[in-house]
């Protein structure tokens, strides 16, 4: 396989993977179907936050053991699962639990370890440029699987059905990391074997005690005002007699315009004040 197929193919994966997480964004829609709240909505959603830290944490146990590109494989087949048993569900109880651990666990997997692949597969220098071009094929596929979801609402389908669909698009993502475990590792910069993955609590406190902590607080509160917000675009639609459709169209163009426009940037001379401004 080409080098560039082989990128074109990891990110088409990347979106799909995407795209199965952006439809979770559609889970009041859903819920509201069988009668309960976004209460239960933000229960989910926590449970899926606890099992998306444990799976982050145990993913480099993982990778050590099915390789990375596997490991994606088999987080994408986890959150397909997910999306079934979330389609399949009709009332608060097992089936919601268990589909929101199957979503935590592959969500945590695929975010971790999708950009440490490419640090495998460009120098250094590229990485800026192929790290923006990851998040804008990742960004995409959040965006748009809800318009789609619209789409499908509008031709008579069911939310359900969006599920049903986007998990089949889910498994394909899973395929296509399974069909490029060899080549991503014979187009590696760095042909030896990948260095261990795994995480300790000892590690852990060493990065909290160092200046990456910062960041990680810093990506701790950004990821937690975008889920607040998007989680509940569809309710905050359907209150003010809006398309939810058209908040994540427009969402969706604009990240990618700007993460194409701004993919050779790095930060400035003071990158945090850049972000802080962000």
């Amino acid at each position: 396989m080409s080098r560039l197929l082989m990128f074109t193919l990891f990110l088409i994966a990347v979106m799909l993977q995407g795209g199965a997480y952006g439809l979770t964004f559609m889970l009041p829609r859903l819920f509201d179907g069988f009668g309960t709240d976004e209460k239960t909505v933000g229960a989910m959603l926590m449970i899926t936050t606890v099992a998306t830290l444990l799976s982050v944490y145990f993913s480099g146990h993982l990778s050590d053991q099915v390789g990375r590109v596997g490991a994606l494989s088999m987080a994408c087949i986890s959150i397909a699962a997910a999306l079934v048993f979330f389609g399949v569900a009709s009332s608060v109880g097992a089936m919601l639990v268990i589909a929101s651990m199957l979503l935590g666990w592959g969500w945590g997997i695929t975010y971790a370890l999708g950009p440490v692949v490419l640090t495998r597969l460009v120098t250094a220098d590229e990485r800026v440029r192929y790290f923006a071009l990851n998040s804008v094929f990742l960004m995409a596929g959040f965006g748009l699987s809800p318009v789609i979801a619209s789409k499908i609402e509008a031709a008579g389908g069911t939310v359900s059905d969006a599920f049903y669909i986007t998990a089949g698009l889910c498994l394909i993502s899973a395929a296509l990391f399974f069909l490029l475990i060899r080549p991503v590792r014979a187009h590696s910069v760095n042909p030896g074997p990948e260095a261990t993955s795994r995480l300790s609590i000892g590690v852990v406190g060493g990065i909290f005690r160092s200046t990456a902590r910062i960041p990680v607080i810093m990506v701790f509160l950004g990821a937690s005002v975008f889920a607040g917000m998007n989680n509940f675009q569809t309710v905050f639609a359907d209150d003010r007699g809006l398309n939810y459709a058209d908040l994540f169209l427009y969402y969706t163009i604009t990240v990618v315009i700007f993460r194409i426009a701004l993919a050779r940037f790095k930060g400035g001379s003071n990158p945090y004040l850049t972000i802080a401004v962000l």
